[in-house]
């Protein structure tokens, strides 16, 4: 299949969806409430982006979002972008939601907890309740108070999630960093919040290998000064010394006048739009950003997110690996708000097979499982048969985000489950922590495509004249504000960081930073970053379809491609750097690259150099790191470029370093 052949047609959407999933209720409960009736997918994602005062009252209504206070503005008090408001004058608690768990007993199961440092945990929910009805208290001894923050240098424990509910039901500020950052990128982060308690962890164990993460600790505090307190998880080795031990701050029940409830612990009334957590950028294109999201915009984000699109529903199990530095970790504790059971993983993720999340998918019986593109390609490469090897039959999403998704990858989970399970590609990010484009029951599922924008998200792609194009690249943009954009970052007093970040080309648009190319058939491709975008001869082309050549050619492990430009105003260079499989890289290699990019592609696809490199530098949540590589090779120092936690291989960018180091010799 070249670039933009019509894709091949893997699934088409439930017809009994109606009948069998939440999306089915959702819209015979609009067309009940609206009198309205939608003949397919597409005219009711036309409605929720024409509608969205209609669209997500509707999603309020349903899902039964309680304020403790009614808006006094409506909706949506403005449209204007940024600066839109939604339910001015509302207060309500995303914690308190959460904990009800859409009505689940203190009897059934909240959280399942697997790692490599202790034994499996499985928390009901009337523990999970008890517990951050304890933590609340605990916080509120050492003064924590609303507006405050609490920041977690935490893996993917249930102690994380409780201090996370705990934090938002004061309604005070989150945010976390896994522990496999170094001190320095993690001060970057919390440093600019000013956080007055920190929770972490002396060490871990990843795989086989246990690590210490005292000395580290030490360094995190001493770039702290607002710290008022630490409190110590006991997880792996070591001891954290002068710190509140976690028991301690969960020893005495709720508060006075904090009465632990069948809906959960006492949380106290905020503003719609008060901050809930921030979520850092990567820090891959300079300082990371401090994105500040707010309660009520993720709670009626998640909860149209993980029941609508993704299927859950009480009682069911969701699966998705991550670290508390991803936003997918928010987006897994929120399986909470439509009363599934999240699967929190921490730990080396492929310890001690490839095929350990599907092993931990059957055992918990995950009804939704989550793995990013990397992980579903590798096992394609290594032959697994998971739904031979494992009774996956309460399985009925596979999500799949992070990265763009080679049609092989499409192929090869279609193969293992056919139309039975739907796979659900999507892509989204930190900065409106969730989707922006993916999958539904009522989708179809295209080799290679995303199936289109999500309900409610009123995606587009535009030229350099701000113009919309359908059926060629161009700048994904959002036309109408949605609930969970952020509230601005932190310390942006006035808002110039946040409007040059996403208003700046096109004013009164968000401009996402991806390259997008949206089909006839409302379907989506994600070719990659747009700051990435190579531009050869004019034209330019998206860095995902060179990967979905290059890495089916037999003998390339992992590839990335970048153009380097021509300060002269001349073409420039594009070079592809390959990690070869055993064997090198040799000539016949090399024209076997060359024949499939022009053939799959195009004459303007085919690299002016083609260079081996032991490994393809990646961040922690496996996305290629081509900026970065790009400026290295145009002579910029490393430290202005990336963090030095970034990097999931530390040695990634050696190879570049050197070869840059020859560029500039030459």
């Amino acid at each position: 299949m070249t670039a933009h052949d019509a894709p091949e047609l893997l699934r088409a959407p439930a017809a009994d969806f109606l009948d069998t999933t939440e999306l089915g209720r959702f819209v015979r409960h609009v067309a009940a409430r609206r009198a309205v009736e939608f003949p397919d997918y597409q005219a009711l994602h036309a409605w929720s982006v024409a509608q969205p005062e209609q669209f997500w009252d509707d999603i309020r209504d349903f899902f039964g979002v309680r304020f403790a206070t009614p808006p006094t503005g409506g909706v949506l008090a403005d449209r204007t972008m940024p600066g839109a408001r939604w339910y001015p004058g509302a207060t309500l608690n995303y914690a308190e939601h959460a904990l009800r768990g859409a009505g689940a007993s203190d009897t059934a199961t909240a959280l399942i907890a697997y790692s490599q440092t202790r034994e499996r945990i499985e928390l009901t929910w009337g523990e999970l309740r008890d517990q951050v009805a304890r933590a609340r208290a605990g916080l509120q001894r050492l003064g924590v108070g609303r507006g405050d923050r609490v920041v977690a240098y935490l893996p993917n424990l249930p102690e994380t999630v409780v201090a996370f509910l705990a934090t938002a039901s004061i309604g005070a500020v989150w945010a976390s960093c896994a522990p496999e950052f170094g001190a320095r990128n993690v001060v970057d982060r919390f440093a600019q919040i000013e956080p007055s308690v920190l929770l972490a962890v002396p060490g871990y164990r990843y795989g086989d290998k246990d690590i210490d993460r005292v000395a580290t600790v030490d360094e995190i505090r001493a770039g702290l000064p607002s710290l008022r307190a630490v409190v110590a998880v006991p997880y792996g080795p070591g001891a954290l010394a002068d710190a509140v031990v976690w028991d301690d701050l969960l020893a005495a029940p709720a508060a006075p006048g904090d009465p632990t409830g069948p809906a959960g612990p006492a949380a106290d009334p905020v503003p719609f739009d008060h901050p809930l957590y921030v979520l850092f950028s990567s820090g891959t294109t300079g300082r990371p950003k401090a994105i500040v999201h707010g309660h009520g915009g993720i709670l009626l984000e998640h909860l149209k997110n993980h029941a609508l699109s993704w299927d859950l529903r009480p009682g069911d199990r969701m699966a998705w690996f991550s670290t508390t530095a991803w936003m997918m970790w928010n987006a897994l504790v929120s399986g909470l708000l439509v009363g599934a059971s999240p699967v929190l993983m921490d730990g080396n993720p492929l310890y001690p097979e490839l095929d350990s999340q599907w092993r931990i998918a059957a055992e918990t019986k995950a009804s939704l499982l989550g793995a990013s593109p990397g992980y579903l390609m590798a096992c394609r490469r290594a032959g697994l048969e998971p739904a031979k090897a494992y009774d996956l039959s309460a399985l009925r999403v596979i999500g799949a985000a992070g990265s763009p998704l080679p049609p092989e990858g499409y192929r090869w989970v279609h193969e293992q489950f056919g139309a039975r399970v739907l796979l659900n590609v999507g892509s989204g990010g930190t900065d409106v922590c969730s989707g922006i484009v993916q999958g539904g029951p009522w989708q179809p599922v295209w080799t290679g495509e995303i199936s289109g924008p999500a309900l409610g998200v009123a995606a587009a792609a535009f030229d350099e004249g701000g113009n919309e194009v359908v059926g060629e690249l161009g700048e994904l943009v959002i036309t109408s504000p949605m609930p969970s954009m952020p509230l601005g970052f932190w310390g942006d007093s006035d808002g110039s960081r946040y409007r040059d970040a996403y208003f700046d080309t096109y004013p009164g648009i968000w401009r996402h930073g991806d390259w997008a190319r949206f089909g006839e058939n409302g379907s989506c491709v994600i070719a990659g970053r747009s700051d990435a975008t190579l531009n050869r001869g004019g034209v330019r082309l998206g860095t995902a379809e060179f990967y979905s050549v290059v890495e089916e050619i037999p003998g390339i492990a992992d590839s990335l491609v970048v153009h380097v430009e021509d300060p002269a105003g001349g073409n420039g260079e594009l070079l592809l750097f390959v990690v070869p499989a055993e064997g090198g890289l040799d000539d016949a290699l090399r024209g076997r690259i060359v024949r499939e990019l022009r053939g799959a592609l195009s004459p303007r696809h085919i690299p002016d150099s083609v260079t081996a490199v032991p490994v393809i530098p990646r961040n922690r949540t496996g996305k290629k790191l081509e900026l970065p590589v790009k400026r290295i090779l145009l002579g910029a120092d490393v430290a202005d470029v990336i963090g030095p936690d970034t990097l999931a291989d530390p040695t990634a960018l050696d190879a570049f370093l050197a070869i840059a180091a020859e560029r500039q010799g030459r």
